[in-house]
């Protein structure tokens, strides 16, 4: 059985499954059985994520393997017996690029979970979650900071997302990183002045960011816990420190130059098109960083409906999965009022 602290199975329901949804984070895994009429069969949640960058492409579906096993094992009640599903829509973080996607889809066919397989960066779960018909663009800025856009006929602007490497800045653990790096030049004199002096320590209990450079270079502070960080600095932000204040301006222009160049490569650009933002740092609406997407975005997108995200992303991976079948619209309807 799988590490999962949540799992839920109806108590009835018809007799084949549709679509087996996985949408797999780095930190958890959520997974779905659900039937063709829109019924979800079971839901499942594992504590582990999807890592293949550290664990390898099959130890990493080997965990993945644990959840689905027992989402299946979940499905299979009243005499059912479900083992395999009409089709496998897998949204995963870390299949960055289109080659990754089609290794990790051979990955996952090769487990026999599903007749057809289709494996997505798990940004488009995001998105399909909060629209009707899959058009329009996300923007997901959470530790990291992607963005993809998808069209009914297949179409899609996305872009590699890996880091610095690939031109991306900000994230959570971006916007810390810098909150870092400003404030260290400050304390030595070699940058501008700034209140993330005295906030950035102070979050650790600590007087100076000479305490907590030595703190996290020695691992007193686990570097990991550097991402507490990011509310910090949008609270030393509010208060009107200039440098704070700039970094969050450069990430609402970042979140709106990822979004205009998504609509204009799908060619929604000038017209009235969702964008949507999740992810913890955008989902969590920080009065000044959404105040400035708001304003940039109609600058450069003037037709654009900005939404905020808040269905979970298998919900996402399972409209997906629709969309591939072809389930019809009470299906989806269905599917949509089990996750509201």
């Amino acid at each position: 059985m799988t590490d999962s602290p949540a799992a839920s199975v109806p108590g009835t329901g018809p007799e084949s499954a549709a679509v087996l949804a996985i949408d797999a984070g780095n930190s958890k895994t959520d997974v779905a059985v659900v039937a063709a009429d829109g019924t979800v069969l079971a839901s499942v949640r594992g504590r582990r994520g999807f890592q293949p960058p550290k664990l390898g492409v099959n130890a990493a579906v080997d965990v993945l393997a644990l959840t689905v096993g027992e989402a299946l094992h979940l499905a299979s009640a009243h005499g059912r017996t479900v083992e395999r599903v009409e089709h496998v829509s897998a949204c995963l973080a870390n299949a960055d690029l289109p080659v990754e996607e089609k290794e990790l889809a051979a990955a996952l066919a090769a487990r026999g979970w599903g007749r057809t397989v289709e494996v997505r960066n798990d940004t488009f779960a995001i998105l399909r979650a909060g629209v009707d018909e899959p058009r329009g663009v996300a923007v997901v800025c959470g530790a990291g900071i992607n963005c993809v856009g998808m069209l009914p006929d297949g179409r899609t602007a996305r872009f590699p997302a890996i880091g610095k490497l690939s031109g991306d800045w900000g994230g959570g653990q971006g916007l810390a990183e810098e909150s870092l790096w400003h404030a260290a030049r400050a304390e030595d004199g070699r940058g501008e002045p700034t209140e993330l002096v005295r906030t950035l320590p102070g979050h650790f209990g600590l007087n100076s960011m000479y305490e907590l450079i030595e703190a996290l270079h020695r691992g007193d502070i686990p570097y990991a816990r550097t991402h507490e960080l990011t509310p910090v600095l949008f609270v030393t932000s509010a208060s009107g420190d200039p440098i704070a204040r700039s970094l969050v301006r450069r990430l609402a222009e970042e979140v709106v130059a990822m979004a205009s160049v998504a609509l204009t490569r799908l060619g929604l650009l000038d017209e009235e098109a969702p964008v949507l933002l999740g992810g913890s740092v955008l989902a969590a609406r920080h009065p000044e960083l959404d105040t400035q997407v708001r304003a940039l975005l109609a600058e450069r997108a003037p037709k654009a409906v900005i939404g905020v995200v808040t269905a979970p992303p298998v919900l996402g991976a399972a409209l997906l999965g629709f969309d591939h079948i072809g389930a019809p619209d009470t299906a989806r309807t269905r599917l949509r009022e089990h996750y509201r």
